[in-house]
């Protein structure tokens, strides 16, 4: 860029390096290397510290030479902020996405179906449900394998799961069991560790979360601001000293633990100062914005049961929009290993919008809830089928949109929420 534009520049330049710069130490190696960066950022067609000097205003060549090549400001620490910030803003990754699906059916005979809930009519009602896993990006999401729900009537009768062909192996499990099945078989296949992405029905499962973790499965789930947590690592007291009667205790009695407290609870503790606003993508009429807050947690799930008192934090997300009177929306993260700057929190707990259009344009243009066969096999054909289609439907509209879109142009994010497929 040439001056004008650099001083023009100049106030976010600044912002960005607040961060780095102290890094350096005494502010001669902070005044100097700003001085440096900004010759990198000056046209020119040579970018060594003479011509640099000669471009800048207030430069001077000795300086320049000394900061770079001789004053001992420890390089490591730099990189690692810069890589953080980067890493929070580019956010290129895929995920993989949980969810369920429902088909409504008139019958009794279609395999799985019962009164259930039905989120494809927003009611209890005679349907199928299946649990589904999505590879999500920031340019395509597609489904890749499916698990249909079985509920318990299904089980024990014998009769009706021989009509249907249901193989004998086929147990009940719950839906989070069906989730974590998926999980295995996409790792089964070699395609790595992705981070998780998941509703509060999912999210609100201690199970469902510990059965990522003991996969070593990073993730980011949303849950219900009922749900219990304390704010700092729980302290647990001494047992009571033996009184001389019956079996000693080896825990403290449940009265003598710290209470937690729900997560709307700690919400409303937050200071001011902890709420940011972020802009997590670009809509169909602008960019989404809201105002976010983070704190770590330890979970409380069963504490009033007996069960061990957790020895590892979770990151908790919390969003408030402005207008609002309350937080909206909670969600729990474990990243391990990974430094999770707060646009990539929020960026990743926003990033299931992606598996709702899937079901939109699965069903509407591939007519995924039109198989109108009973059998357990027919029903897992019929998916894998759909889910094949859906596949190269997407890979062409990234074709297309690659080879239509100018040189060097960024590609949208996904298509607005009513594109449709090209057939």
């Amino acid at each position: 860029m040439d001056l004008r534009r650099l001083r023009a520049a100049e106030d976010r330049l600044r912002a960005f390096l607040d961060e780095f710069l102290p890094l350096l130490g005494r502010r001669e190696r902070q005044h100097w290397g700003m001085m440096y960066i900004r010759g990198l950022l000056l046209d020119g067609e040579r970018k060594s510290i003479e011509p640099m000097a000669a471009r800048l205003p207030g430069a001077d060549v000795q300086a320049l030479r000394q900061f770079v090549n001789q004053s001992p400001w420890a390089w490591g620490p730099v990189q690692e902020a810069a890589a953080r910030t980067v890493v929070d803003a580019l956010l290129t990754e895929a995920v993989w996405i949980f969810d369920e699906t429902s088909f409504p059916k008139q019958g009794r005979h279609s395999v799985g179906v019962a009164r259930q809930y039905c989120g494809a009519l927003g009611k209890t009602a005679n349907c199928q449900v299946a649990v589904s896993l999505h590879l999500g990006t920031e340019t395509a999401c597609v489904p890749l394998t499916w698990a249909l729900y079985l509920p318990e009537a299904w089980v024990p009768d014998r009769a009706r799961r021989a009509e249907v062909g249901i193989p004998v192996d086929v147990t009940y499990r719950t839906k989070s069991e069906l989730a974590l099945a998926c999980l295995d078989t996409v790792l089964g296949w070699g395609l790595g560790k992705r981070p998780v992405l998941a509703d509060s029905a999912y999210g609100n499962s201690f199970d469902f979360r510990e059965g990522l973790t003991t996969r070593g499965v990073p993730y980011c789930v949303h849950v219900e601001p009922t749900t219990k947590a304390w704010p700092a690592p729980p302290a647990l007291p001494l047992p009571p000293p033996y009184a001389g009667r019956g079996r000693p205790r080896t825990r403290p009695p449940r009265a003598a633990l710290p209470v937690p407290q729900d997560l709307a609870a700690l919400a409303h503790e937050l200071p001011a100062r902890a709420w940011q606003r972020v802009i997590w993508r670009e809509g169909r009429k602008g960019p989404l914005a809201s105002r976010f807050a983070r704190l770590p947690v330890w979970c409380a799930h069963g504490w009033t049961t007996g069960r061990a008192l957790p020895t590892r934090r979770i990151e908790c997300l919390i969003e408030w929009p402005a207008e609002a009177p309350a937080p909206i929306k909670y969600w729990f993260a474990e990243l391990p290993g990974e430094h999770l700057g707060l646009r990539r929190f929020v960026r990743l707990a926003k990033g299931r919008w992606r598996i709702e259009q899937d079901y939109r344009e699965l069903k509407r243009e591939l007519g995924l809830d039109h198989f109108e066969g009973r059998s357990w096999s027919g029903w897992h054909h019929h998916v894998t089928l759909v889910g094949l289609a859906y596949a190269f439907l997407t890979l062409e509209m990234l074709r297309t949109k690659k080879n239509s879109a100018p040189h060097g142009a960024a590609h949208p994010a996904r298509p607005p929420a009513d594109a449709r497929p090209a057939r």
